[in-house]
């Protein structure tokens, strides 16, 4: 190994591990820490955070990646070598004009939003979270200046962030198509509506009952209990120390059967992807998935593509319904496939059907680009939430916790995050046409056999991590890189063949 590289990896090394505690202080937030417990344990994670920054933020980090960087120093590394190098220094741009005692306060004002905001959604009160986001939106803007070159826009920098190359101008694009196909179909959609039934998921689920399915349907799709564990928390998610060392959540409600079965579905997705990492990379920088977009085509591939797919239920329906025998009783296969697959527009993005959901991400990014072009102030985004969802979707919120309150991601300061998710099921889409054309994914899914779907997407995209970006992990798989018109087709074609629509 490269003298230099190693000397590198011993600093490394330091950061990875101030991350992991970190991470395991976001787990334990979401899932078993005391309510009254961010106050004081803020500061712990301020002070590591800090730690975290120093590591990774010092002078003999960057003489090194100024080292490695030169031509005749990467000729001696390695594929995965170069990665690294490529991440870290990426990196130490995003972060080293930002002052550490800044850093560490956000830190510590991000860890304690988390818990503002959940106390604000119980009391579907937004003036009780307004003050904290707006502390965030304020560090989040002067942290996008610190980075900013000249003519480049605050929220430009934040998307890059989360899925590299994307910036308002290609997002506006891809958004556009949604709207002028989305919008239309799920106004005929909606005509339709009363042909589908799906009272039957309303139904008296018990939540004993459903843990033990949904732990059953998670191994089922590939989810490695030696590798990983499963908890509850309000708001399902997925993270992980390394690819041995996975964690998922999940949610459940007594009189919603779906929402638990689809979450850890997704869920699983994304687990998948960060168990089947290759080892020799997994405890490095680039040893995660290579974006969020690329993430969550991966959950959405699972959960969507192929959990609402009739193969993938056919031999599973009957172990539902052996499950819950008075609930399903009554639902055959084809009524269940068609009401796991309804499309009506809702309030809640986590529990959105296919058609609707991009909508759900429109107007947050939308809100998003008017909060960093200083149009809107933050007592203002409960109004602006509920007319962009009478003007799309036709509903308006009853209250604050259905309405602008619904999502944790602006309490932990991720703006520039929700495009990913509509990125993601786009990437999903263009998988599934891809893969289509290359094995027999019906016969599969019919035969209860997701092993060759897992290996093809272990081979071409898993094992990477962020060695490779999104379009070049795309291309490298189908000759193609990111093409958000195959996302439009799949929701078009789906959802006028389940509607019977001309």
């Amino acid at each position: 190994m490269n003298t230099n590289f190693q000397q590198l990896m011993n600093h490394i090394e330091k950061v990875m591990a101030f991350q992991a505690a970190l991470t395991l202080f976001e787990w334990d937030a979401e899932t078993l820490a005391p309510e009254e417990s961010m106050e004081y344990t803020s500061k712990t994670i301020g002070i590591l955070s800090n730690e975290y920054f120093s590591n990774l933020i010092n002078d003999d980090v960057k003489k090194l990646i100024h080292k490695l960087s030169e031509e005749k120093e990467q000729a001696d590394l390695d594929f995965n070598e170069k990665a690294i190098v490529k991440d870290i220094k990426k990196s130490i741009e995003e972060l080293e004009h930002i002052p550490p005692e800044e850093y560490r306060a956000y830190s510590e004002l991000t860890a304690k939003a988390s818990g503002i905001w959940s106390k604000a959604k119980q009391k579907k009160c937004f003036a009780d979270f307004s003050p904290a986001l707006d502390k965030i939106i304020d560090y989040r803007k002067k942290f996008a200046g610190y980075r900013a070159k000249k003519g480049t826009k605050p929220y430009d920098i934040l998307l890059n962030d989360f899925e590299e190359g994307f910036n308002m101008e290609k997002l506006d694009e891809f958004f556009g198509k949604i709207k002028e196909a989305v919008i239309p179909l799920l106004k005929e959609v909606a005509k339709k509506n009363d042909s589908i039934d799906k009272t039957y998921n309303y139904r008296h689920y018990d939540i004993e009952k459903q843990k033990e399915f949904c732990k059953y349907v998670s191994g089922y799709v590939g989810f490695d209990f030696n590798r990983g564990v499963i908890a509850e928390s309000a708001h399902p998610f997925t993270t992980n120390l390394h690819n041995h060392d996975v964690r998922i959540t999940n949610h459940f409600h007594e009189d919603n059967l779906e929402s638990a079965i689809f979450s850890i579905i997704h869920e699983s997705g994304h687990a998948i992807y960060e168990m089947h990492i290759e080892d020799a990379i997994t405890h490095t920088p680039v040893g995660t998935g290579t974006s969020m977009g690329m993430h969550e085509s991966q959950s959405r591939f699972f959960e969507n593509v192929i959990g609402r797919n009739e193969a993938f239920w056919k031999p599973l329906y009957p172990k539902l319904r052996e499950t819950f025998p008075e609930q399903l009783r009554d639902v055959s296969l084809e009524h269940f496939i068609k009401g796991i697959n309804k499309a009506a527009p809702g309030l809640i993005r986590t529990e959105a059907d296919e058609l609707s959901y991009p909508l759900h991400i429109i107007i947050r990014y939308e809100i998003e680009k008017l909060i960093f072009a200083g149009k809107i102030k933050v007592e203002d985004l409960p109004e602006i939430w509920n007319e962009k969802y009478r003007e799309y979707m036709g509903i308006e919120p009853k209250n604050d916790g259905e309405g602008v309150l619904q999502d944790i991601h602006w309490a932990g300061g991720s703006f520039g995050y929700f495009p990913s998710y509509a990125i993601g099921s786009a990437i999903a889409a263009q998988i599934n046409y891809h893969m289509l054309s290359i094995m027999p994914i019906e016969k599969y899914l019919t035969e209860g056999n997701l092993t060759p779907i897992r290996e093809y997407l272990n081979n071409h995209i898993h094992r990477y991590g962020k060695t490779k970006n999104t379009n070049e992990i795309l291309k490298s798989m189908m000759d193609e890189e990111f093409n958000g018109d195959y996302y439009v087709k799949y929701l078009t074609e789906k959802y006028k063949r389940l509607y019977e629509l001309n």
